[in-house]
Order: structure tokens, then sequence, then C-alpha cells
């Protein structure tokens, strides 16, 4: 078994730093292009590995062989073999991260994500009258932004980037796990590049090496007509800016269009429920409606219409959003009855009925 803390020279009750403090000062002494040896240069970096990390630290102190043990061995710990827990058991057992963990490719094909940007999404609140016609609105966001200080590089301005002496710039580095099944080498994103080969000669005094901080911007977006509820719209790299000018997230907004107190919308098709007098139902009449976009039309209502009935407009829906064609607008008539009546109405009432209306 392996003494991480004796290879490190650090006691068992090291801090992080402390920790991370004799790392460096071991790695640029036993560096292989610095003519150190490469053997042990391999050796204090698996040491780091296990030290650095929360969870590998507690099981290496707790077990002292948890990656050296085998089999029904004590010191094997199951659960961070597999990824899960007894209780949770197998069943999300990712194959991928089983072999890639095994055979070494899983972690490089992934490498190159954890820096990019995160993808935001943001919901947007519409009237349906504005649903006419194509808009712009304006959001602000908080979220990371490239520092503009160094403009994303992480590095000072003046100053450069170099190799990280970790990972001698391939952003990965070496990792062998002892189990049942024998040893295997797998490659690990570097702790101190991030994968990326590279770390500021000087890190940036606003950033701190990370190349982005917290702030806020305001975009524009484009709505175009048509759109419905639930529909999103993707804006390219306005999401979280990535670290040290990896690529940035997308932004995804959401849109959310309000319900109407008169008009009720079905896909592209507006519908309207009217309510008429019994003398216009009966003789028929010509009233001006007003659109759900605020203009005037004549709609004539034919003679002896009956309660329910639907008319159909054309064109006066709202706009499809393909940008080819309108939907239409539907009328649905309900004939009023008065639940009062004055004396007069009474008595005309009385003359229709005896003439058989």
């Amino acid at each position: 078994m392996k003494d991480y803390y004796n290879i490190l020279g650090v006691s068992k009750d090291a801090s992080q730093v402390e920790i991370k403090k004799a790392y460096y000062n071991l790695a640029h002494k036993y560096h292989p292009d610095k003519g150190g040896d490469e053997n042990k240069f391999k050796e204090i970096n698996e040491a780091y590995q296990v030290l650095s990390s929360k969870e590998k630290r507690d099981q290496y102190d707790r077990f002292g062989q948890v990656f050296e043990g085998a089999g029904s061995q004590p010191g094997f710990d199951f659960s961070s073999f597999w990824g899960n827990t007894p209780e949770q058991g197998f069943g999300s057992l990712n194959l991928e991260d089983l072999f890639g963990d095994f055979f070494g490719f899983s972690r490089q094909r992934r490498g190159k994500k954890v820096n990019q940007g995160r993808n935001i999404e943001v919901n947007v609140e519409i009237n349906l009258e504005d649903t006419l016609k194509s808009i712009k609105r304006t959001i602000s966001l908080e979220k990371l932004m490239t520092c503009s200080r160094c403009r994303g590089t992480g590095a000072e301005p003046g100053t450069k980037l170099k190799e990280c002496f970790t990972c001698r710039g391939k952003g990965q580095v070496q990792q062998i796990k002892k189990t049942f099944f024998g040893s295997f080498t797998t490659y690990v994103i570097c702790p101190e590049c991030k994968g990326e080969g590279k770390i500021p000669e000087k890190p940036c005094n606003v950033c701190h090496g990370e190349g982005r901080i917290t702030g806020k911007e305001k975009i524009e977006v484009f709505i175009p007509a048509g759109i419905d509820s639930n529909q999103i719209i993707k804006i390219k790299g306005k999401g979280e800016a990535g670290r040290r000018s990896e690529r940035a997230g997308d932004l995804y907004i959401r849109v959310s269009v309000k319900s109407h107190p008169v008009f009720k919308r079905k896909g592209d098709d507006l519908f309207l429920e009217l309510d008429i007098p019994f003398s216009d139902a009966c003789l028929g009449s010509e009233i001006e409606l007003t659109t759900l976009g605020g203009k005037g039309i004549s709609l004539k209502i034919p003679q002896g219409i009956k309660s329910g009935r639907v008319l159909r407009i054309s064109g006066k829906g709202i706009p499809y959003f393909s940008g080819f064609g309108i939907g239409n607008l539907y009328v649905k008539f309900d004939i009023k009855t008065p639940k009062k009546l004055t004396k007069k109405q009474k008595e005309l009432l009385e003359k229709l009925k005896k003439e058989g209306i």
C-alpha cells in the first residue's frame, strides 16, 4: 500500500492548502521537462489526485486500500466502483462511465465541455395581440460574462499563457486504478488547468484567472409573429461565457402568451362569442365588430339566425408562424333573452305571440 501522505511529505491532518503547496514544490522538482524522475513525478501526481479530492481522501483515510483492494478484501468500496450506494442499487450503472474508467477514453471525450459556458433559459410573457406582428423585447440577464480586463484569457494584460506543468499541456493526467479485474490506466481532467493544457503566467487581477466575471447584460430578443405558448427561441452564444475564452452557452427564450378576455386562440384561429338581441336574430342586422388588432369590420347577421350558429371571417386570425398565411376568426352567435321587460315590450311580444312568432 502506498503512503500518499509520505509521498507528498505532509502529515495526515494536513490542510488542502498544505497539500497543494507540497505538490507544487515536488512537481517542480521532479518534472521530467526539468530533468526530474518521471516515475517519481507520476507517483506524486497520483498521491495528489487522491488527497486533493475530499471524497477520495475520506475513502483512503477510512480503508487505506480503497484503490488497492480487490474482490471481498477489506477496504474495497463497491459504491465507489459502481458509482452507486448499496441503497440505490445498480440500476443506474452507466456502461460508458464503467468502460471509460477502465480503458481511459470516456474522460477524454468529455473534458472540453467542463469549461464551456452554461445554457440559460428565461420566460418571456406577451399579450395575445402581440402575436399579430413581429415584436422586440429587451431582457436583462445577470450571468457570467467575459472579463473585460483580460478579454477572457484569464491572464493579466501583457502576460501570456504558459504550458501547464502538471499535465505538460495535454489537459489530462494519468491515474492508475487497481480493481479485482486488475490494474487500469485512466485519464482524468487536469485539476490545475481544467483540461485546457495552459495556465496564465500571471492570473488576471479582476477574474483571478477564470476569464469571466458576474455581470448584467441587456439583450434584445426578436419574437416573430404567430408564435404560441411554450415555443422556444434560441439565441446562440448569449448564455454564460465559457472559462478562459471557451465557447459560450446559448440563451433559450420560452414564450408564454397571456389569455385574452374576449378572444380565444386555437392554433392560428381565433374564436369569439357574440351576444345579439332577439330582434337582430329575427330581422337580421349589420354590426361593427372590433378585431383583435383593434380594427373595426362590418359584419352582416343573417335574418333568422339560430343561437349557436358560427360564421367564419377569413384572414382575421393569427399569422402563421411560418410566415405564409393567416388564420381565421370564428364568431359564434348567442341570442340574448332579456330577463326583465318593460310594459311596452311585453305588449309588443304579446302581439307577436298572437301572430305566431
